[in-house]
Formats: structure tokens, sequence, C-alpha cells
């Protein structure tokens, strides 16, 4: 045996290990190979599902607090050990957390022989391999880690004064992309300067992670000092890219969290509503500060919660979602010509949500892909089933432009219109101005398919967003509906009025048709059709309503 172990008892190693832990973060060990016994250090209970810091059964006990993929690599490196293949072992495998969930370690320890030969003892240590580092050596700052301690115990002493600024570089994947790695890192060590000589002497800065800062004030300073600390980190940073001859152009968002806003002061909900503060700076348009504001989280926290909802709401084949119909009336014949299909949701805890809620959620999400498949087909099929009745009524479904982009809608559509044995131009598609500007190649192909294939197209809330008359030429609708908010402005001013004439007039003129939505009254109907549209939609004649409602109220309109 090794001279070294044969002056040092097991008990004595054990209590060395007692006095290295407080000043290690790495979890020292002993493996005792005769008599099968295992210690190390005791700050190892609090990390990790061990049955104690002492234990026997080595190989089946380390196996139960082992990741159960990692246990057959773990078997292996001990039996090389006994195997006499090595004298060192150099392991990466995972043990389980106390919070149950896998942690990566690296275990690498020194295999001791006695004076036969034969392994007696493995003596080493564990660490963390995806630990957060204390220190970050691209910025040349201190890491998160660093920041976490120092949250801590400025938490314990004191209720916490002063703010958090945490900065952001926005679209910093693009200089990786366009520049390189190497000039990222550049671009990095240059933002730490210049947030540093902005900071004054009391205020510490830290490499948070990725492309993020965050400077920490403990005094009574507020949210309008770090207002004036992130202008003047701007300015730094500006002055670096001025001095860098414009190679590169990047902007920097802050968000701000005052100390005295947080009940929690905990470092997990500060770092929490920091990330959100940012975040907010970065969709509000980057290049920005946003200061922590309550009401704001509590809204992102019920948007959330209701992604949440709706996301299991469509995994119990769309519980809560609702198709409604409102009556669109021929006016020049007086008759019902066809309904807009409107989706409604509802939950139990909420009641009905309102659609301006909703969908921006859905199409944020994706998920109004497979809601708006359902919708299409609850439309279709509502169709078929009115066609018994009228034989020329037609169903109008909205589609987000989310849809057209990313799915093959126009194939679900025909295979819809197959499917529930429909003439094409049954089938009216609403598209909103609105999302033109966003419009591609699959946005182009979709429209002509439409075309090809005989289904009408209708432009809706035209006039409201971006309106340009070359969208009438290109996409040669069937039909533009003019929102509620254009007719409320025709109706009580007399400019509107005569310039929704005139787009009346300029829509026949190319063969179109010409819809006007939001009529509530009697008076306005009279006033609206003085104008000649050829179709008027709703509330006068009808809300939206369920589809056994709008059955029972149809034939008012034959």
């Amino acid at each position: 045996m090794d001279e070294g172990i044969k002056r040092v008892s097991v008990e004595e190693f054990k209590n060395i290990i007692g006095i290295l832990t407080p000043s290690m973060d790495d979890f020292l060990y002993m493996y005792d190979l005769r008599k099968d016994r295992y210690c190390i250090s005791p700050s190892a209970m609090e990390r990790f599902m061990l049955p104690s810091t002492e234990f026997s059964r080595v190989p089946e006990t380390i196996a139960s607090f082992t990741h159960p993929d990692d246990v057959a690599t773990l078997h292996e490196d001990l039996q090389q050990i006994l195997n006499k293949e090595k004298d060192y072992r150099n392991i990466e495998y995972r043990w389980i957390g106390r919070d149950g969930k896998p942690v990566w370690i690296n275990a690498r320890g020194n295999v001791l022989y006695d004076e036969n030969g034969e392994a007696e003892f493995v003596v080493g240590c564990i660490n963390e391999i995806g630990k957060k580092q204390k220190a970050d050596n691209v910025s040349g700052l201190l890491g998160e880690s660093s920041l976490q301690s120092e949250l801590k115990k400025q938490s314990q002493t004191n209720r916490m004064k002063g703010f958090i600024l945490r900065l952001g570089i926005d679209n910093f994947k693009e200089i990786n992309e366009n520049k390189g790695m190497e000039y990222g890192d550049m671009i990095l060590r240059k933002t730490a300067e210049c947030i540093a000589a902005a900071i004054l002497p009391d205020q510490k800065l830290y490499r948070v992670v990725a492309d993020e800062f965050a400077v920490v004030d403990f005094s009574n300073r507020g949210a309008e000092d770090a207002h004036e600390l992130y202008d003047a980190i701007r300015k730094q940073v500006d002055s670096f890219i001025e001095a860098n001859c414009y190679e590169v152009f990047f902007t920097i968002s802050a968000g701000i969290l005052e100390f005295g806003d947080v009940q929690n002061q905990s470092y997990f909900n500060v770092m929490k509503l920091s990330e959100f503060s940012l975040n907010e700076a970065k969709n509000n348009g980057k290049n920005k500060h946003y200061i922590y504001n309550k009401p704001d989280y509590q809204a992102f926290l019920h948007k959330r919660e209701l992604l949440h909802i709706i996301r299991h709401s469509v995994n119990e084949n769309f519980r809560g979602f609702e198709a409604y119909y409102q009556p669109i009336v021929d006016i020049r014949e007086n008759r019902l010509y066809s309904a807009e299909t409107l989706l409604r949701f509802r939950t139990e805890a909420l009641g009905m949500v309102s659609p301006v809620e909703f969908i921006p959620i859905l199409e944020e999400s994706g998920l109004i892909i497979p809601v708006g498949r359902w919708v299409l087909h609850q439309a279709m099929r509502a169709c078929a089933q009115i066609q018994k009745e009228i034989p020329n009524f037609k169903m109008s479904v909205n589609l987000s432009y989310v849809q057209v982009l990313k799915s093959n809608v126009l194939k679900e559509i025909l295979a819809g219109v197959k499917a529930y044995g429909l003439a094409p131009e049954s089938i009216v598609i609403e598209l909103t101005e609105s999302g033109f500007f966003e419009a591609n190649a699959n946005f182009s192909n979709f429209c002509e398919g439409l075309r090809a294939n005989g289904i009408p197209l209708a432009l809706d809330d035209f006039g409201t967003g971006y309106s340009n008359f070359h969208y009438l030429y290109n996409l040669n609708p069937s039909t533009i509906k003019i929102d509620r908010s254009f007719t409320l402005k025709a109706l009580n001013n007399d400019y509107e009025y005569n310039l929704l004439q005139h787009m009346a007039d300029m829509t026949h003129s190319i063969d179109t048709k010409f819809c006007i939505e939001g009529i509530e009254t009697k008076e306005e109907l009279n006033k609206i059709c003085n104008m000649g549209p050829d179709y008027i939609q709703g509330f006068y004649f009808s809300k939206p309503c369920p589809l056994g409602t709008f059955l029972d109220t149809m034939h008012k309109f034959i």
C-alpha cells in the first residue's frame, strides 16, 4: 500500500474529508474495496439522493441513485478497477439530485494498491460538470453563480434596496452567424467593458447567461437611476460601434427591477422577474428599457396559464372550442346569402374568453394550425347541412396567416370540400389584409391554388390596416369586406362616407362584391344601403350564435 495511506487510517481520512468540505465545492470520496465501504463529503447529502455519507454494498447502493441509463457504465468502471485494468478512474455519468432530476458528474480518483499489488482503495473527488461557473473567462466577469451568492448574502442581512439592471444584446445570434464565434466573443468582451465603464464604484457587474449581463445596485437608488445608467451604457456601446468603423451594428435592451417592488427577494424570484422585464423590452421593439410592472407580470402569467388551458383543450379533442355563425345577407335580393364562421372558446375557470385574447395566443403558439383545421371542418359540415334547405348557401371561414404560411391548408380545404360533398364555390376563404406584409411565395401559391380550384377569396377588414389597391389586382378577391370601425366613421362623417362610397363604386367597377360589416340599427342600415353594397353583416340581423340557434333562426331570411 502507498506509504501515505499506511500512515492515515480510514477514520482519519474521513476526518480529513470533514475538515476540507467547507472550503471546497467538489465532493471528496474514498472507496475501501476490501471492506466494501464508501464515504463521501457530508455536503453531497444536500445535493444528491444518497442514503448516507457512508455506506456498504457499494456497487448496488451507488446504482440506486445513478440514472438508470448510466448504471451499466458505472458497473463497467468499477469492474475494470477490480480487474486491475486501470489505476485511475475518470468517468462522467449522472446521479439523481435531491429534486429528483439527473445531475451530470465527473468522478475522478486514484486506485491505491497494497504491498501485494491488490487494489485496496479508490481516493478522489466528484464535481458537477453542468454546474454554472462562478466566473466567465470570455467577458472577464463574475458569473451567475457568484451573483446568486451575492444576492443570497444581501437578502440574509436586510431587505434589499436598490435595483437590478438586466441587459441583453439584441439579435446576438446573428453576430455569431455572420461573423463567427470568435468575433461574437469579442463583442461580449467589449460590451462588458462598455457596461463597466458606465457603472458606479458601488455597483457590481455580472455576466448572467449567453448575451446577458446584470448590474446590481444595493443602495437607495431607484428605477430612474437605472434608466440613466442604461442610457449611459448605450452611449458607451454606440461609441464602441463608431470606433469599430461600424463593422458590426448592434443594440442593447434592458429590464429594470427595483428590489423594493418585490416582496419575495429570493434569488429565483429576482432573476425570474428581471428576465421577464428584459423580455418585455425586447418584445416592445428592442433597443429600449422596461421597468418591471406587477400588473403587466400578472397579465403575462394569465396569458401563460391560458396557453396551458388551450393546449390541454386541444389535446382533449378541442374541448371548450365552439364554432359560431353570423348571417351575411344579400341586401339587394333580401335573402340569406352566407354565414361567417367565428371561433369561440369557453373554460370552466374563466367562462367565455374573448377572441381578442385567445386568437393571438393560438397564432403565437402555432396551435392555430390544429384549431384552424377543426374550425374548417365544423364550417364545412354546417354548410353541407344548411345546403339541404338553401342549395346555394355559402360558408365563410377565416384563415390565419400562420395557417397559410406554415401548413398545407389548401390541401385540407380541397380534401374537406370533397369529403362533405360541397361545390368549391360553397366555401369562401376570408383573409385579413393585416398579414399581407408577411406574405411570401407560400402565400402567393395558396391564393393561386384557391383561384385555380374555384374557391372564392374575401378580403376581410379592408381599409383598417395597410390597404393598397394593388392587392385587388394581384389577389383578385371575389368580395371586399369593410370593418365595423370604418363603417362607424362613414356613418358619422361625410368625408369618410364619401370615401366609402368611392370604394364601393371602384369595387363594383372591377366586378367585385362589396360587404359592409357592423350594421346594428335600422338607421345605420338605411344610410349604408344608399351606397349600394351587395352584402350586409351585423347585429341588426343577428349576433354570432351556435349552429343550433342559427338553424332555428335562418328561416326568417329565406
